[in-house]
């Protein structure tokens, strides 16, 4: 499936359209990386338990935006936007969200 965040794809034609759809994923950070994250707050450096948990979420709110997709017969998601945010008391769960335009195309 293309997933583009353009609004058209090159060399296809848009035929249909099958409405918005989404890929959300909320992931807890454990207190291990919440202290190694804060000892690099302190030191410097990046946190690599962090960065790890921020691409699996986005990966899977992708794949999930993906299957939801398909599942209405569209070929592609175009327009797509990621968004993040913290929640939870203490900022301690991470939410991604996709969505973007299910779409059917053909050859232009």
């Amino acid at each position: 499936m293309i997933v583009t965040t353009t609004p058209t794809v090159e060399g296809y034609a848009i035929t249909g359209y099958y409405g918005i759809v989404f890929g959300e994923v909320v992931s807890g950070v454990n207190f291990l990386k919440d202290i190694g994250a804060g000892l690099r707050n302190v030191f410097g450096g990046r946190s690599q338990g962090y960065e790890d948990e921020l691409v699996k979420a986005r990966e899977g709110a992708l794949a999930e935006m993906q299957e939801r997709a398909a599942a209405l017969g569209a070929h592609a998601v175009v327009g797509v936007d990621i968004d993040y945010e913290v929640l939870g008391e203490g900022g301690n769960m991470l939410m991604v969200t996709a969505s973007g335009t299910a779409v059917q195309l053909a050859r232009a």
